[in-house]
């Protein structure tokens, strides 16, 4: 049934909780982990400058170090569990707006379910203007999988 699973991921308690569930269906349906990084260039601060934000539209969020290991690890927090479950992880970031890009993913690497958390680090301001998870839903035919985090 899951053969590909997409975990998009910013690095929160969230997307952690939600991974859980993920490597809970891999394993089950022995299927491979996909995590997906989005730098959000509408949310980057404005002070990095129209350069800067032009080339991480254009993919280049490598030579920007804090942007890079935020990413980096993000996405090999993930790729570092599953591996730890026997499960095969592909790592990937991009840059642009959340939602379509983790749609996008999802119809152009065959997924068969999305794992996402219900909120992340972005908080009020964005359950005030509606959630990347929102937005997601709507922008995709691929099943979403919404886990919600009770903080301890």
């Amino acid at each position: 049934m899951y053969d590909r699973i997409l975990v998009p991921t910013d690095g929160s308690d969230v997307a952690e909780t939600a991974l859980n569930h993920a490597l809970d269906l891999a394993d089950r349906y022995d299927a491979e982990i996909h995590t997906l990084y989005v730098v959000d260039i509408d949310s980057v601060n404005l002070s990095l400058g129209t350069e800067q934000v032009d080339r991480l539209k254009q993919g280049h969020y490598e030579e920007m170090d804090e942007v890079r290991d935020r990413a980096d690890a993000a996405t090999g927090t993930i790729a570092n569990r599953a591996t730890a479950h026997g499960i095969d992880v592909v790592e990937h970031v991009s840059a642009g707006r959340p939602h379509k890009l983790i749609a996008e993913y999802a119809e152009n690497h065959d997924i068969d379910l999305i794992v996402m958390g219900s909120h992340g680090r972005a908080g009020v301001r964005r359950a005030l203007l509606g959630s990347v998870t929102e937005r997601t839903l709507r922008s995709t035919h691929v099943p979403v999988l919404v886990v919600d985090h009770h903080p301890e």
